[in-house]
């Protein structure tokens, strides 16, 4: 084929009429001996391509004869609207080049979760994961945008940590040349190191949980946005979660409208996001609001679980902030609340229709002493955290941060079942290839 400007399949049917070179991959073929019927697909979309013996010759329709789903090619031909074709446009091939054959491709309709996932480095092509990972594009770039747009800093930790975070029992253990270390679990206490230096700081990377879970909601690795803030309240914190969520949501409808219907999601259940403001409810609101409205009678000092955070979240349709969690079911560096000790200066934010927790975060406790005293009575030597300890001694300010799991954020706007969809190659208890 001769030397073309290739336009992509969007591009293509922009321009709607008139000669037109593409190149992409087979993703349908039909056709009888005389007529050929291929969709072509690219990253933006899919077109309808036919081909005709008597427009490329005897030879050449033979070799479209074997055309085999993700056989790669270019083609040039003339382009025009077609209501009966997939995507309202079909292009009349006049001639088209194989670049890569393709074997039988193994991924076919109605095949399980399980073949999906042994295959997910073909499945990444489907229709669906490629609409998934656009939107996913699209909420790491809301992110960097939001916080450098309100003089937040990027800042990196490391991912080999001398010490936990988020306690014990869900921690990868690394033998680091004959000594014990951890995946990092969050970025934070370092990042309450650079605030002093940066005072507004922020970063997307990933986090490790060894959680025994199998559910829909978890993974071992997953990507983590974090904030960390000086001279912040616990009011600055809450408002900067929601204005990142608001960001988030506002930047896929305006570039994902498309991906959105692919996925059968509608955008009208995310527009309360953008145009509502989050309702936010102390914990004893919660359990008040739980115990009359979904008739659950929960003991004062226990945790929210999946089922509380469900039935809370059927209630609402944008986020619900709850704050001022019990003490002891909550990270040792939250600030505890001076009008009520049992509590803490700490909040999460609930997605609606489901979806879980979305945000956590804090105001970080100052006090040395209550560090010390929390890290012993979660068994951990608050020697091992000197350097954290540090950050209380040499000048400290009022601060706080939060995490938000990037994954949950994708599994809520695209509205998918398993949050393993989510992410490119996920990784949990039972899988790590590919």
């Amino acid at each position: 084929m001769a030397e073309a400007k290739f336009l992509s399949v969007k591009e293509a049917m922009q321009k709607g009429s008139g000669e037109v070179s593409i190149r992409g991959w087979v993703y349908r073929e039909r056709g009888s001996n005389k007529l050929r019927f291929i969709v072509l697909r690219d990253s933006t979309g899919i077109l309808q391509c036919v081909i005709e013996k008597d427009k490329v010759g005897e030879e050449k329709f033979e070799e479209a004869k074997k055309l085999q789903v993700e056989t790669s090619l270019t083609l040039k031909g003339t382009i025009k609207k077609d209501e009966r074709a997939p995507s309202g446009f079909e292009v009349s091939v006049s001639e088209f080049e194989v670049i890569g054959w393709s074997d039988t491709f193994p991924i076919t309709k109605d095949q399980s979760a399980e073949f999906l996932a042994d295959n997910r480095h073909l499945w990444l092509r489907s229709r669906k994961m490629t609409s998934i990972m656009k939107i996913r594009s699209t909420v790491f770039g809301a992110i960097h945008e939001y916080f450098r747009n309100h003089g937040f800093l990027e800042f990196h930790s490391p991912i080999f940590q001398g010490t936990q975070s988020e306690g014990g029992s869900t921690v990868f253990e690394v033998d680091y040349f004959g000594k014990k270390v951890y995946l990092a679990q969050t970025w934070q206490l370092p990042a309450e190191a650079g605030i002093f230096a940066l005072e507004k700081i922020y970063t997307i990377a990933p986090s490790f949980r060894a959680e025994k879970s199998k559910t829909s909601r978890h993974l071992t690795e997953y990507w983590h946005a974090e904030m960390e803030m000086a001279w912040a309240s616990f009011k600055d914190i809450q408002d900067h979660g929601e204005g990142l969520l608001k960001h988030i949501v506002k930047k896929v409808l305006e570039n994902n409208v498309e991906d959105l219907e692919i996925l059968k999601r509608e955008p009208g259940k995310l527009k309360p996001t953008l145009e509502k403001p989050f309702v936010r409810l102390s914990y004893d609101e919660a359990l008040k609001i739980l115990k009359e409205k979904a008739k659950m009678e929960i003991p004062w000092g226990k945790d929210l679980r999946t089922l509380e955070e469900d039935k809370l979240s059927s209630l609402y349709d944008m986020p619900v902030i709850v704050y001022n969690y019990p003490k002891e079911v909550k990270a040792f560096y939250m600030k505890e609340n001076p009008d009520n000790p049992k509590t803490v200066f700490g909040c999460d934010f609930i997605a609606p229709e489901g979806y879980g927790e979305l945000i956590g975060g804090s105001e970080r406790e100052p006090d040395i002493e209550e560090i010390k005293k929390r890290l012993r009575a979660q068994g951990e030597d608050p020697d091992e955290y000197g350097f954290y300890l540090d950050t209380r001694k040499y000048g400290s300010v009022p601060h706080g941060g939060f995490g938000l799991g990037v994954e949950r954020v994708v599994s809520w706007i695209c509205g998918l079942d398993s949050i393993k969809d989510s992410i490119p190659f996920p990784r949990t208890m039972l899988r790590y290839n590919p």
